[in-house]
């Protein structure tokens, strides 16, 4: 029995694959928030679940996200940190090892590769999802291109068998 005397209709399955994109959506901003104000990982999920899943702002509300996804990603991209990165150096050219490339990108290859290597989910949606991510962050499309290339890369390494 809930206190309001009402009960929540189940989630279609449109809403929750809403959810889980918007998990990783803010999974990126947490960690890319993480690497520039230095914060703690268990700081920056307090302030997104308080501040930002489903939080109204001038009548704009954000999107409920998937908590548990988003605590999975963000704690994974850290917990793992250096296995993902040396994935991706390997799927950087030689020039361009992560340490190099824009904060965003870094923080959207982090949560990817956590999403990768640590979960059931199959690389192409993974990869689909980020580089959908990559299109809302950089409208241009290159650098869509590039998340989709590097992407390929790190899931045909992190699970061969999918592919």
């Amino acid at each position: 029995m809930t206190t309001s005397g009402s009960q929540s209709a189940p989630l279609s399955g449109n809403q929750k694959r809403k959810m889980k994109s918007a998990a990783r959506l803010y999974a990126v901003q947490a960690l890319f928030q993480m690497e520039q104000g230095g914060q703690t990982m268990d700081r920056v999920i307090v302030e997104f679940l308080d501040h930002r899943f489903g939080a109204v702002y001038e009548d704009d509300e954000m999107q409920e996200g998937d908590v548990d996804l988003f605590r999975k990603l963000v704690g994974d991209a850290v917990n793992y940190q250096a296995v993902v990165d040396q994935m991706t150096d390997r799927a950087l050219v030689a020039k361009w090892p992560i340490g190099r490339i824009d904060s965003t990108l870094r923080a959207l290859f982090r949560a990817a590769g956590a999403e990768l290597t640590q979960s059931a989910t199959p690389p192409k949606v993974v990869i689909s999802e980020f580089v959908d991510i990559a299109s809302a962050f950089y409208p241009d499309g290159k650098e869509s291109k590039f998340v989709n290339a590097v992407l390929d890369h790190m899931g045909r390494e992190a699970k061969p068998d999918a592919f």
